[in-house]
């Protein structure tokens, strides 16, 4: 195709719009600069004008509105362009920024990295070998090695940038599956499967850590059977005494115990278990240790609170989000091992992409450490470019204030009569349910339930819920360092008064 034929000046016949084909070509900079300055004004209007997390927008309504758009008429510009997904999509986003959002683990994110999404996206390396990313593969493997050395880790660690927790948890549970098998049974499970022995193979979780657990182990033929949660004790850590008791009972069972998966902060109370007991009995009873801290790892920022993951350093493995809690955009997370060996266990050669024959210390490929992910987005320049310009010890900060109002926020709710609070937290999650102690004859479960609803239409603070012994209860998810103590007094107000409305309708 004739590059001078298609440019700005000289646009084919058949272009009535802007010349969106010129993206495709050298000459496409003052294409992408007005795209660019126009989506801006619409983020720069999200942030000003947003003062409540959520528009109420009911779903039938919004769902109406996009199912109407055609696809087959394009629009005449980008201001038209950008107009339509403000009424579809801006005016209705979820404000994570915003003190009155405190439901999931969502954190608002730091302005640094959202420069460098401009760059991710625009240049469009891609992170599976070098001459892709040229320096994109070292500055992921600098921030592999300095999150290894936050956790404790030497200089023999490694690991790989990915989408998310869950699948850093994937990794972790096979790599424990796949070690396991590969040193004690001589069986290679990447060329000849599952062996007949993985139907009795176990894996001990507590009963409050992540779902993800569940999915991954059916996801790799063990079937949900392999996972055994072990009741947590009476602040929702795992109990290391009913863990060994598991242990032993399983192996009475006929049974193989092949890994312990440690939480470094639930998802619901945000608590954090008992890891340095867990990985004694991970050594004693010869099992791989994995650590899901997708939500605990913003503790690796704070010297106030680090010791809250002591333990995490005699680990095999760990999952760290920084989209949790290193505010950092979606997605940014990590898998990390403390035996860059063990990696091998999952390398696999293509010989259009890593060959076995390359020299990868020439030409390293950190393909060869991914299991779900070919092409792979540069998601490390954001980390780099947030710590590079504010530090380690500034998001710190940042983590010391969300525990510290959230633990104001467990004494306030201590100290009202009207809540019950289930338990304190290690970080931010705070799970409790209004229930007036001067009223009688109402469904606390309903009530909540109703209160959550209605909260969530009107628009001025969202909040999440869990189940627990299968009762409902409200949550508290606080990722965000500006929310106060003030901010969440003025939540459980909301709160109080949508209880009051309910009562009253009974």
């Amino acid at each position: 195709m004739d590059h001078e034929a298609l440019t700005p000046a000289e646009p084919l016949a058949r272009r009535t719009s802007p010349s969106y084909e010129d993206i495709f070509y050298e000459g496409s900079e003052k294409e992408y600069r007005k795209a660019i300055q126009i989506a801006r004004e619409y983020v720069s209007q999200f942030l000003q004008k947003n003062t409540t997390p959520f528009s109420g927008i009911k779903p039938a309504n919004l769902s109406a509105i996009i199912n109407e758009i055609d696809f087959d008429t394009p629009l005449e510009s980008y201001e038209s362009l950008f107009e339509e997904v403000k009424a579809i999509y801006v005016d209705h986003a979820t404000a994570f920024h915003l003190p009155g959002y405190i439901a999931h683990l969502n954190c608002p994110v730091a302005i640094p990295a959202l420069a460098a999404e401009v760059l991710i996206s625009a240049i469009n390396s891609s992170q599976d070998t070098y001459d892709q990313s040229a320096g994109g593969t070292f500055i992921e493997r600098k921030l592999i090695n300095w999150t290894g050395k936050q956790i404790g880790f030497d200089q023999n660690c490694d690991g790989i940038f990915n989408a998310g927790g869950s699948q850093s948890n994937l990794m972790g549970l096979l790599l424990a599956r796949d070690y396991y098998a590969l040193t004690h049974l001589k069986h290679t499970i990447k060329l000849a499967g599952n062996p007949p022995e993985a139907t009795k193979f176990r894996v001990f979780v507590s009963d409050k850590s992540h779902f993800s657990n569940l999915k991954n182990a059916s996801i790799m033929g063990l079937g949900e059977q392999a996972i055994i949660k072990i009741k947590t004790d009476r602040s929702f850590r795992m109990h290391p005494g009913r863990l060994e008791d598991a242990i032993l009972k399983e192996r009475q069972s006929g049974n193989i115990p092949i890994a312990i998966i440690g939480t470094a902060g639930t998802t619901d109370f945000g608590n954090i278990d008992p890891l340095a007991d867990l990985a004694n009995l991970a050594k004693t009873y010869g099992l791989w240790y994995h650590i899901d801290a997708a939500y605990g790892c913003g503790l690796l920022l704070t010297d106030k609170y680090r010791h809250l993951l002591n333990g995490i350093e005699l680990a095999d493995s760990v999952t760290i989000d920084y989209h949790k809690s290193f505010f950092q955009p979606i997605s940014s997370s990590a898998f990390i091992v403390k035996n860059k060996l063990h990696l091998n266990i999952i390398k696999h050669h293509a010989d259009y992409l890593n060959p076995p024959e390359q020299d990868y210390e020439e030409l390293p490929a950190q393909i060869n450490k991914s299991i779900t992910q070919s092409t792979r987005r540069f998601d490390a320049l954001k980390l780099w470019c947030t710590l590079r310009l504010m530090g380690k010890e500034k998001l710190g900060d940042y983590t010391n204030r969300i525990i510290e109002a959230a633990k104001e926020t467990a004494i306030m709710m201590d100290a009202d009569d009207d809540f019950d609070l289930l338990s304190h937290s290690d970080m931010g999650a705070l799970v409790f349910r209004y229930s007036p102690k001067h009223s009688k004859g109402y469904d606390v479960c309903k009530m909540n339930e109703n209160i959550k609803k209605a909260m969530f239409f009107e628009g001025k603070a969202l909040v999440a819920s869990t189940k627990v012994n299968g009762e409902f209860y409200l949550k508290f998810t606080m990722t965000n360092p500006i929310t106060t103590a003030n901010h969440t007094r003025n939540i459980l107000n909301i709160i109080k008064k949508h209880g009051q409305n309910y009562l009253q309708s009974i």
